[in-house]
């Protein structure tokens, strides 16, 4: 089968499409014939040498696949060959070919094309196990969400919004900040001019849940809008690894929990445990558009360089998908 290969530590041009076997699967994995994958910052950690995949796991690039599936251990009895589904892996997504825990894959509503179904699992699950699973967040709450018009961001502006939280935003942009609106953020900050703790205070905005992607000197100000017993869910250090100093007053007075998060290192019962919970939940949402993937743009795979390039700068709105 062709993948996508890679030099680690070299730049985004290093990807190429090269051959190796395809993957055999154990009693309780399917096979799936890839037909797009998605793209997350993950990968281009990885490609860095900056965020190696777990132990045991494929070294070849990719966290979730869409496609049909082409084989099934003799263990499973819930997939069946030529279904199509979405799913996420622990890697080898960037390749024709992807092994999949049954219990790992979500079987792809009719009205959604395999591209669409690309962009859902890791967002949607990223965004739903941190407001629902760990910040438990309720009707009637707000959720303040960083890097709003990320794919975990608008994933969780959908999510929340299902909910009944009000929900602020911060993106770079008036074109960002609108999607985002669109989406059913009520109040929109344009970090690059807007002091957001001071603009979101003047507009009476309380946060019990906040989805922070930055860290550093977002913390304190975070803590500041937080409820009592409110909960910082931090998913990536974009501002560096280490913070400015932390606030205890705030830390105390709010009784306030920072809680750090990843998905990709989650033991495999977890994640079957994460993916049944949202698909009773939420796959329906999907199926009547409530919920949608917002994707950006969709790259053959030829050009999987130019969607990492994008995703380096930050200059997108939604997923990048690589499409077969």
């Amino acid at each position: 089968m062709t993948f996508v290969d890679f030099v680690k530590g070299e730049s985004a041009q290093s990807l190429n499409l090269s051959k190796t076997k395809i993957p055999s699967i154990t009693a309780n994995e399917v096979l799936v014939k890839v037909n797009a994958f998605g793209i997350n910052r993950a990968d281009t950690l990885q490609r860095q040498g900056r965020y190696p995949p777990p132990k045991g796991e494929s070294e070849i690039l990719g966290l979730e696949i869409a496609g049909v599936v082409e084989d099934v251990g003799e263990n499973v009895s819930s997939i069946n060959k030529g279904d199509r589904v979405f799913g996420l892996v622990a890697g080898g997504g960037y390749a024709q070919y992807a092994k999949i825990l049954s219990h790992h894959v979500i079987k792809t509503p009719s009205n959604i094309s395999c591209i669409e179904a690309a962009g859902i699992a890791e967002v949607f699950l990223t965004a739903y196990q941190s407001l629902c699973e760990i910040g438990q967040l309720k009707q009637g709450q707000g959720a303040l969400i960083h890097a709003g018009a990320s794919g975990v961001g608008l994933a969780a502006i959908q999510l929340a919004n299902l909910i009944g939280a009000t929900i602020a935003v911060t993106a770079s942009s008036q074109q960002k900040l609108q999607v985002c609106a669109e989406r059913g953020a009520k109040y929109l900050v344009n970090y690059q001019q807007q002091d957001f703790a001071d603009f979101l205070t003047s507009k009476g905005f309380q946060a019990d849940v906040v989805l922070d992607f930055i860290g550093s000197e977002y913390t304190n100000r975070s803590l500041k809008l937080l409820n009592i017993d409110g909960c910082i869910i931090q998913l990536a250090m974009l501002n560096g690894r280490y913070g400015d100093n932390l606030d205890m007053g705030l830390l105390l007075g709010k009784r306030a929990k920072i809680q750090g998060s990843t998905l990709r290192n989650r033991s495999d019962e977890y994640k079957s445990q994460l993916i049944s919970n949202f698909t009773t939940r939420f796959l329906g949402e999907f199926k009547s558009k409530n919920l949608t993937a917002v994707i950006d743009t969709v790259y053959p795979v030829h050009d999987v360089a130019k969607a990492h390039a994008r995703m380096e700068e930050n200059d997108t709105i939604g997923k990048l998908i690589c499409s077969w």
